[in-house]
């Protein structure tokens, strides 16, 4: 096992950052460390042998490919911390942009980034607290940089950022990209509101203005692609009007 804290030129300021060999998670680890945490600190793995993605769905994650969380108290209400998932979606596509072409990627509600139409990343939001506000938040992110990994059925099929004609980083390296990038996404939310992280994240959406269908589990709801509000929620003009859905899995 091995520590280092801002060991990259281009690491944030005010972040911290554990490298691990081996752990279950980086979302367990992230939850096991919280009381020690003085400071927004990404934790990564570069290997996991528990993890876990939406809906406690299996994440296969092969060596070489990034298993990273960010464990923080964003001092906000749970709502408020659910939006972070598009800080961090967009924060991806511009890392990823990095290393590959940014036509070829796009964002995909709620939480995946899509490379050449095929899921590259990944994003699952976990929080903690009892009152008004969380007492913590972790993002969890997987990034397919070196592999992509066989999952039988999938809607969306994986690649990986070499598969698509990348270049080849290493997932430390690409860590500290996406960082910075992720702080980048914090000052903005700071200084411009939600209203800013939306616009970006829908400049780069997938499907926006086509028709998509929402499985949210008890139904399927078709309509086309208009928007995400100021919550978060996915908008559908449907045949008898908007539909604003808080969380479903998107086909299309």
């Amino acid at each position: 096992m091995s520590t280092k804290d801002n060991a990259h030129s281009h690491w944030p300021e005010g972040y911290g950052r554990v490298v691990l060999d081996t752990v279950d998670s980086t979302m367990a680890e992230a939850a096991r460390r919280v009381d020690d945490i003085t400071k927004p600190t990404w934790i990564m793995a570069r290997h996991q042998t528990a993890a876990r993605g939406r809906r406690a769905r299996p994440w296969i994650a092969p060596p070489g490919n990034l298993n990273a969380t960010l464990i923080f108290n964003p001092g906000c209400t749970a709502a408020e911390a659910a939006r972070r998932s598009f800080l961090a979606a967009n924060a991806l596509y511009q890392a990823l942009a990095i290393y590959v072409p940014a036509e070829k990627l796009s964002l995909k509600w709620p939480n995946d980034v899509l490379l050449s139409g095929g899921k590259v990343a990944g994003i699952l939001l976990e929080s903690s607290g009892q009152g008004p506000f969380i007492d913590w938040l972790a993002i969890g992110i997987g990034v397919n940089l070196q592999h992509a990994p066989e999952v039988a059925d999938a809607s969306f099929a994986p690649t990986s950022l070499m598969q698509a004609g990348g270049w080849e980083v290493e997932a430390e390296d690409f860590l500290a990209t996406l960082a910075d990038a992720y702080a980048t996404q914090e000052d903005k939310l700071r200084h411009f509101g939600f209203k800013r992280i939306r616009d970006d994240w829908l400049a780069n959406a997938a499907r926006l203005g086509e028709v998509i269908t929402a499985r949210t589990g008890r139904e399927d709801v078709t309509g086309i692609f208009d928007s995400i509000d100021e919550d978060g929620s996915l908008v559908l003009i449907t045949g008898t009007g908007p539909r604003a859905i808080p969380a479903a899995d998107v086909f299309f």
